[in-house]
């Protein structure tokens, strides 16, 4: 069982920056696919970044190339996004994903797949213009 608490999220003007964090814990020692989604009210879910630790891998979607950075911090069971460069559209809940995997589904792209096995709770996200 994996237990996943994200933190970080607020309200920022555009062109500021936040940093998303989601503590892991339970099951931490097997290679996993790790990511962030977001959903705005009235929209899909969508991917935003994920990677596997099993090789390194990455995957971002368009709309965040080169302004958000996913990464982990293995000693500190977390997973992070830094989000730079915020645009009003970045408003959203942002939830954290991990699924115990074997091989990188979840890099592969071009398109995210959402079939992860555990879910956080949120945190919001608010860009003012």
């Amino acid at each position: 069982q994996v237990h996943l608490v994200e933190s970080g999220g607020g309200s920022v003007q555009a062109g500021g920056s936040l940093r998303l964090s989601c503590v892991v814990s339970g099951n931490t020692y097997s290679t996993r696919c790790m990511g962030w989604f977001r959903q705005a009210p009235g929209k899909e879910r969508e991917g935003v970044a994920t990677t596997y630790t099993g090789d390194g891998s990455k995957l971002y979607g368009d709309s965040v190339m080169g302004r958000f950075t996913i990464s982990q911090d293995d000693a500190k069971s977390t997973l992070y996004l830094e989000m730079n460069s915020l645009k009003p559209e970045d408003s959203a809940m942002y939830y954290c994903a991990v699924d115990l995997s074997s091989w990188a589904w979840c890099t592969e792209g071009p398109k995210f797949d959402d079939n992860y096995k555990f879910w956080g709770q949120g945190t919001q996200v608010t860009v003012s213009s």
